[in-house]
């Protein structure tokens, strides 16, 4: 999978953000460690997923992008296959919750793609999905279930590792494992000797207990707000990968997420979105206990202004 990824990087060359490696002083001294944070909230579409939507769906072959491309999400990833389709060429079709994100949502449509919008209390987006393209034939690529989508995530950390050096710990947020997978990875061939953590909400605590288990757990439509972690678990690719190479998974409270939010617009001046800061939020609320030079994977920033001021609000 290395291979992959180093592969993708290239690939992303003049497509993707070089995203910025960002620290602080006042971060440094509150968890006793130093502290690099790979801001991918100054990705395109805001966070990470572009590497590997436009690491996928640029490797189509012509029949499978003439028969346009369905994905499902929340958010980040409709933005971004929205956005690698209309770079590409290739028709897109979105399937959302209905709750989901205005500000994500708006900025789907805005890059020309189709959004099928579905009640998550009464269907699942892979079902939904799978009859879509049972009748149109579809192309699907999946937002973390899929190795050249997990394949480009993987390029984040590369870049992190490449610029920084060697690290001793590195934290990446879990949804559904793509990104963590994929920082994993990274990881172990560039630092072999680097903890790699996923941090996940306590209210959407899935791929921690299927770590832990070696069975996969499933947790339907957590009400955490943390929202790009809202998957109901791990896929089959990410679940053996997140096993293979991650070295341990903890959980963050609503609160401990909330207050990193506050931290970096407040300290950093960066506006991240809550499933962004559960790295910070694992080691401000000192679930996570840092040590020597610490990665920490800032997933994005796609927050809308009435979370934000909630959040805010609730100091």
């Amino acid at each position: 999978m290395f291979k992959k990824i180093l592969a993708a990087q290239k690939r992303l060359q003049g497509q993707a953000n070089v995203t910025p490696v960002m620290t602080s002083r006042t971060l440094n001294e509150r968890v006793g460690a130093e502290v690099f944070l790979k801001c991918e909230n100054f990705q395109r579409v805001g966070a990470f997923k572009f590497r590997g939507a436009f690491n996928a769906i640029s490797q189509l072959n012509e029949a499978e992008k003439a028969r346009g491309v369905l994905s499902y999400s929340s958010g980040n990833h409709a933005q971004a296959v929205a956005l690698a389709g209309h770079l590409l060429g290739v028709k897109t079709t979105i399937v959302m919750p209905r709750d989901a994100s205005a500000i994500k949502r708006a900025a789907t449509e805005g890059y020309g793609a189709t959004v099928v919008e579905f009640d998550p209390e009464k269907m699942t987006r892979e079902d939904i999905a799978a009859q879509m393209s049972e009748k149109a034939d579809f192309t699907v690529i999946p937002p973390y279930d899929h190795e050249n989508v997990v394949a480009g995530q993987g390029t984040a950390a590369l870049e992190l590792l490449e610029e920084v050096g060697e690290l001793d710990m590195l934290l990446a947020p879990c949804g559904g494992g793509g990104l963590l997978s994929g920082t994993a990875i990274s990881a172990k061939n560039k630092a072999p000797n680097c903890t790699v953590i996923g941090i996940e909400p306590e209210l959407a605590d899935d791929a921690t207990k299927s770590f832990r288990t070696g069975r996969l757990h499933t947790v339907h439509n957590p009400p955490t707000i943390a929202d790009g972690t809202r998957t109901p678990y791990l896929g089959k690719i990410t679940f053996k990968l997140v096993r293979e190479y991650v070295d341990d998974m903890q959980t963050v409270s609503e609160d401990a997420i909330k207050e990193a939010v506050r931290f970096l617009f407040y300290t950093m001046k960066l506006v991240v979105e809550p499933s962004g800061g559960l790295g910070i939020a694992a080691m401000l609320s000192g679930v996570v206990k840092p040590k020597g030079r610490v990665g920490v994977i800032i997933s994005g920033g796609n927050i809308d202004g009435a979370t934000m001021r909630a959040i805010l609000a609730s100091d």
